[in-house]
């Protein structure tokens, strides 16, 4: 059964799903002057109508609208994966709170308990009605947020940042070689396919190697290639990473890693563009472009005689210096808006959000891991949590001990505390740890705690202590 009751001016679009024809009536009075309200008799036509109309809002009977629970929780579930500010309202005539909290981790956002007051309804529909447009809103100046600070996959709109967009833009149409420079995690691949969406190679092969990944026994032949029969596992002949850049580009990440044999081989590729597999006389004309990166200090590398002077300079033609995160705190918002939606539309998962304790916290934290090391956490939260707001207490205990607002939460939590009883129980643990070492002394208690005897004495006296 499908009825519409259209009230004058826009109103938003509800639907109330039940075969319970009392609440219908119910619904029907009370929702229908101030809604658009549809009346559905079965969880199975709420799909369907989405398909066809925009509805803001759903009220579920959660036992008669399905032929389950079971059923019917996997319909909330399907509903908040298809839209994630879609409010979601449902009642039961269950008393039992694991019930309620299993649809509400579904996805419902309010539970009632039946006999239902459509009147409460109504407020709660209509506040959270104006929270869903608040959050579209938000949404919406997020999404500007970030097209106006990001490039390309890098995401963050600090002035540290900032440059290495430009810097991006300024290399991308040229064939020069760029070093990106920056430590473990912040991101030197993607400012390499950066590089090459922005420029005329985008549609061209990208080949990425981690030079620090590969085995030194192995590394040559995966980079030059060989012929068939030129070492003893060589049964057939095959190409390596430089040769499949042909045309294309070629991503050396940890080239530092890299021994002073390849290094030398690597050069009079770059000088003569010309590359020669193992096992094989002759060589091959090659065009690619190398975009190489490192997070070792290469000067420091050239001194030692790690790394050849040639090479360096070679490879050292732009430079591009990607900032640890530690220096664009101002991006760790921004960043975890971006990893939030990616980790829970992963795991079809309703958005979460971060609240501002916790983004304090994340925000002061050094981050010796860079983007890599929040992008995990972001992950390992949004599997691991419950609810739909991130907190203080679902951070890591590393990350909490580090941060200077965590240590203000500690002394001062949430709900308050009492100034007068905090200080006694402060004032009482030491006089006991001082006459405890002085063997309850009061006279050598007193100077341990570099307070006069007679002081000493009344505090005993006040805490009922004994020497």
């Amino acid at each position: 059964m499908t009825m519409d009751s259209i009230p004058t001016g826009a109103a938003p679009r509800i639907a109330v799903v039940t075969t319970d024809e009392s609440v219908q009536l119910a619904a029907q009075e009370v929702l229908a002057s101030a809604f658009h309200t549809t009346l559905l008799g079965s969880g199975e036509q709420t799909l369907p109508l989405l398909d066809e109309v925009s509805v803001e809002a759903l009220i579920l009977d959660l036992e008669t609208a399905m032929a389950s629970e079971e059923k019917m929780v996997k319909l909330v579930r399907k509903l908040r994966q298809r839209d994630q500010y879609l409010v979601l309202l449902g009642f039961t005539r269950s008393h039992s709170k694991a019930s309620r909290s299993q649809f509400e981790r579904a996805g419902i956002r309010h539970c009632f308990v039946a006999p239902v007051d459509f009147d409460e309804v109504q407020a709660v529909l209509q506040s959270a009605l104006e929270e869903r447009s608040a959050e579209i809103e938000n949404a919406r100046l997020r999404e500007e947020a970030r097209d106006r600070n990001s490039f390309c996959q890098l995401i963050g709109g600090s002035d540290p940042m900032r440059l290495v967009y430009d810097a991006i833009g300024r290399v991308a149409e040229s064939n020069v070689n760029v070093l990106v420079r920056g430590e473990s995690g912040t991101g030197k691949e993607l400012v390499a396919q950066a590089i090459v969406a922005s420029g005329p190679r985008r549609d061209k092969p990208f080949v990425s190697v981690n030079c620090a990944a590969l085995p030194e026994s192995l590394i040559e032949a995966e980079l030059f290639g060989h012929e068939k029969g030129a070492f003893t596992d060589a049964h057939e002949s095959r190409a390596g990473h430089i040769e499949a850049a042909q045309s294309g580009t070629l991503f050396l990440d940890e080239i530092g890693t890299l021994g002073l044999g390849l290094q030398s081989k690597l050069l009079r590729v770059l000088e003569q563009h010309v590359i020669q597999r193992i096992g094989s006389r002759t060589t091959k004309k090659i065009d690619f472009r190398l975009v190489a990166a490192t997070n070792e200090d290469l000067e420091q590398a050239v001194q030692a005689g790690r790394f050849r002077e040639d090479l360096y300079y070679r490879l050292n033609v732009v430079p591009i210096i990607l900032p640890p995160l530690r220096e664009r705190r101002g991006d760790i918002a921004i960043l975890l808006d971006h990893f939030l939606r990616m980790y829970c539309a992963a795991s079809n998962l309703p958005l979460k959000r971060m609240d501002a304790d916790a983004l304090e916290i994340l925000e002061e934290y050094h981050w010796p891991g860079n983007v890599r090391e929040l992008e995990n956490l972001v992950q390992r939260l949004v599997i691991m949590g419950s609810g739909p707001m991130i907190t203080a207490k679902h951070l890591p205990q590393q990350i909490l001990y580090s941060s200077t607002a965590k240590q203000e939460a500690l002394l001062i939590p949430e709900e308050g505390i009492s100034f007068e009883e905090e200080m006694a129980r402060i004032e009482l643990a030491y006089l006991q740890a001082a006459l405890r070492r002085t063997h309850g002394k009061k006279v050598t208690a007193a100077a341990l705690l570099q307070i006069n005897p007679q002081k000493m004495k009344y505090l005993c006296r006040k805490y009922g202590l004994q020497g």
